[in-house]
């Protein structure tokens, strides 16, 4: 049983709008680290929806298809004390992902969580805070906060005590 729900609506075999899913089943998680459910995605924009079964199944990478999109629940847990081991855990993440531009070591000092990927990113945060890092700055998000991250360099930082929630879409973009 998932954490959370998420409903999908689409046509029953009435041709009536209905819930044809309440459960998320591509979820990952790494306990003390994170917890990320891809909730849809699509090959293509404009999206498919004449399209039967669950669109999240099997998207395990960082990145949508070129000409696609992702839609996902993202909790990061409070940064680890021991900062060498956050980086290895999330080193084994970006290379599980398939993380297409690995951070620098300047990166890396700057945040453990550190990336760019080529999408149009669209964030909110639902509870919890989070420090958004770029390579100029850092900005403490909390709930109700958004960002949208245009295929640069950035990261999160949960300096908190207890985990942040976020949701949002990735949606392929044309690299800078």
């Amino acid at each position: 049983m998932s954490r959370f729900k998420r409903y999908v609506v689409g046509l029953n075999s009435e041709g009536k709008s209905a819930v044809l899913m309440d459960t998320p089943n591509n979820v990952q998680s790494e306990e003390g680290h994170f917890w990320r459910a891809t909730l849809w995605g699509s090959d293509q924009i404009p999206v498919d929806n004449t399209l039967t079964g669950d669109q999240a199944d099997g998207r395990q990478l960082r990145e949508p298809p070129e000409g696609g999109m992702l839609f996902r629940m993202l909790e990061i847990w409070p940064d680890m004390e021991d900062r060498q081991k956050q980086k290895e855990r999330v080193s084994e993440l970006h290379r599980m992902v398939k993380q297409k531009y690995p951070p620098t070591e300047a990166d890396l000092e700057r945040h453990p969580s550190m990336h760019r990927t080529d999408t149009l990113d669209c964030i909110a945060i639902v509870y919890g805070e989070m420090y958004l890092v770029t390579d100029a700055e850092e900005v403490l998000m909390k709930q109700g906060d958004s960002v949208v991250v245009r295929g640069t360099n950035h990261g999160w930082s949960n300096r908190s005590n207890k985990p942040c929630l976020s949701v949002g879409c990735m949606i392929s973009a044309k690299p800078l």
